[in-house]
């Protein structure tokens, strides 16, 4: 690997043709270090981890792009509608359980959750693949994980180009989250900038300090500005789907200590809608 560029390595790695290779580095199929490269001249450097994404794991109608893969990690592109883990109602038709099919199948071994989605949210999915992995990451995590960014659309326009929501969150026996007043509950903090307005949308990118339940939905509804598709938190079905889309995920590697930066584009029905 030393002093090559990625065509030069995956030709001599492997077994398919040049034109072949160049076509998957444009096509964003190749990650070093978990990021995307599309340019064949990319230099390599010793102990960088090149991924190769394979075919997305299909399960009934649901198609699982797979994002990195390496001994101790595993993520994921949720679509939206899939639960992450069981509930009373469904065991088997989850995130979790369909990755740990894929898994079981290639190892004989389990993987464990690390953070969730909610059902409607798409996006990166993080999965570790044996026990000590998975305690470091959340022993860790809000020292690990440095990037957590998602893609929203929010009714209304005219909110700041830049603004953080500071609240604390707690639920009721209904299961609704809300702020607090005289900051008891769980501390949440999320980033937001408006990245454009139309149609009387606003398209956010946001960024969170912390991980609660329905942390970005809360906050957004208690702006004034609830996320398309959350008829729980406030709108009135303007979108066939909750329009929340966890697009970048960064975080230092806890076993090899390097950064990785997965990042995916932003559903096509965000760009129509708009």
């Amino acid at each position: 690997m030393k002093n090559s560029t990625l065509l030069e390595y995956l030709t001599k790695t492997q077994n398919q043709s040049k034109n072949a290779l160049k076509t998957m580095i444009q096509n964003g199929s190749i990650l070093v270090d978990g990021k995307v490269v599309t340019k064949a001249n990319y230099p390599i450097q010793e102990k960088q981890t090149i991924f190769i994404k394979p075919k997305p794991i299909v399960y009934q109608k649901y198609e699982i792009p797979i994002l990195y893969e390496d001994n101790d990690l595993i993520a994921v592109d949720k679509p939206a509608g899939l639960l992450t883990i069981a509930t009373e109602k469904e065991k088997e038709v989850t995130a979790y359980h369909i990755v740990s099919q894929y898994i079981y199948q290639k190892t004989y071994k389990r993987i464990f959750i690390l953070h969730r989605l909610d059902q409607d949210t798409s996006g990166i999915l993080l999965f570790a693949k044996n026990e000590k992995t998975k305690n470091i990451m959340q022993d860790n995590w809000n020292s690990i994980v440095k990037i957590r960014g998602y893609y929203a659309l929010v009714q209304g326009i005219g909110l700041k180009p830049n603004g953080t929501i500071h609240t604390w969150l707690k639920e009721t026996q209904t299961h609704m989250v809300y702020s607090s007043k005289n900051k008891v509950g769980k501390e949440a903090i999320t980033h937001y900038q408006v990245l454009a307005e139309k149609k009387n949308t606003s398209l956010l990118d946001v960024h969170l300090d912390t991980g609660r339940k329905n942390q970005i939905r809360v906050h957004m509804k208690e702006l004034g500005h609830p996320v398309l598709g959350d008829v729980k938190y406030g709108d009135k079905n303007s979108f066939p789907r909750l329009a929340l889309h966890a697009y970048h995920l960064e975080f230092i590697h806890p076993v090899t200590k390097k950064n990785i930066s997965i990042k995916i584009e932003m559903p096509k029905c965000f760009h129509s809608y708009l």
